[in-house]
């Protein structure tokens, strides 16, 4: 990896857990007077996305339609999307930011299972250690002394199917990046999500919640916020497909991607006041060394 591609793989994993760190606040002061809603900043964001990628398009004079040619791939990838803003809303809503936004972005983990089990890959030694530094890291991050093994098991859950989504995303994205332009490939992508996740987001929202109050109350109540999420959510995912287009290799970027685990467990720490910092941090540090092994020794 050349410094230039370092550099914006760096930009992106940096840019990238302050979305989800606003969801997990925003979960905290749900309900109170003028505070947003987690799936109104996920709505917000998916309406950014179109409106962005429209503006870069024509900056860039690039034909939308261009994507068409890798619309199985927009498929897939969309639809892990969907999984993933469904299944971080679940866990950010009932999980500490700093346990279980490590374990969200292993997703290099899946692509080690799925070879290993459904391609025949074989793995070295080296690699088997990186997966136990993962599992053992994973599991300290939300293991809480005297409470049992496994205090959420359901968030837990939500948050291992969150990790497969983002796999499926990357791999899905990779692939795409070799035929069509990123900000071709978003606007196309991102057109057809707006409807799909208002239709779930709506059918989806708490009784007695009106879908003004679920989905919009963020643009009157903090509509500046609501655009940094935006601008600083696409830069970060447009960032990662330029790497892609640029012939990067997907196992490295998704490496140093992991940068964004400890950054993590600092903002959760530090602002949402989450307890034993110190101890979240040394254990995400594992993991994310763990996920280091597990690329560099395929």
């Amino acid at each position: 990896m050349n410094l230039a591609t370092l550099i914006l793989v760096l930009v992106s994993a940096g840019l990238h857990p302050l979305r989800e760190f606003f969801i997990r606040g925003s979960s905290i002061t749900e309900g109170a007077k003028g505070g947003l809603t987690p799936e109104g900043i996920v709505f917000a964001v998916t309406i950014y996305f179109v409106i962005f990628s429209g503006v870069h398009l024509v900056v860039l004079g690039v034909n939308p339609l261009s994507a068409i040619v890798v619309w199985p791939l927009a498929l897939v990838s969309g639809l892990g999307i969907i999984s993933y803003h469904l299944g971080i809303l679940r866990t950010l809503r009932h999980g500490d930011f700093s346990i279980y936004y490590p374990i969200t972005r292993s997703s290099p983990l899946f692509v080690v299972i799925v070879g290993f089990f459904f391609l025949g890959h074989q793995y070295t030694l080296t690699l088997i250690l990186g997966f136990a530094l993962v599992l053992v890291g994973a599991f300290l991050l939300q293991y809480r002394p005297g409470a049992g093994f496994f205090t959420q098991p359901r968030t837990l859950a939500a948050a291992i199917f969150v990790m497969c989504a983002h796999g499926v995303i990357t791999l899905a994205d990779a692939e795409a990046m070799k035929s069509v332009e990123p900000v071709a490939f978003l606007f196309f992508q991102y057109v057809f999500l707006i409807p799909a996740m208002a239709i779930l987001l709506t059918i989806t929202r708490p009784t007695g919640r009106t879908v003004y109050r679920h989905l919009f109350i963020d643009w009157v109540h903090a509509p500046f916020k609501t655009f940094i999420l935006g601008i600083t959510s696409y830069a970060s995912y447009y960032l990662i497909l330029l790497v892609f287009q640029m012939g990067a290799n997907v196992a490295a970027v998704a490496s140093v991607r992991q940068i964004s685990i400890p950054l993590s467990v600092i903002l959760g720490g530090l602002i949402l006041k989450e307890a034993r910092m110190s101890k979240r941090l040394g254990w995400s540090l594992l993991l994310a060394a763990g996920v280091i092994l597990i690329i560099f020794s395929k």
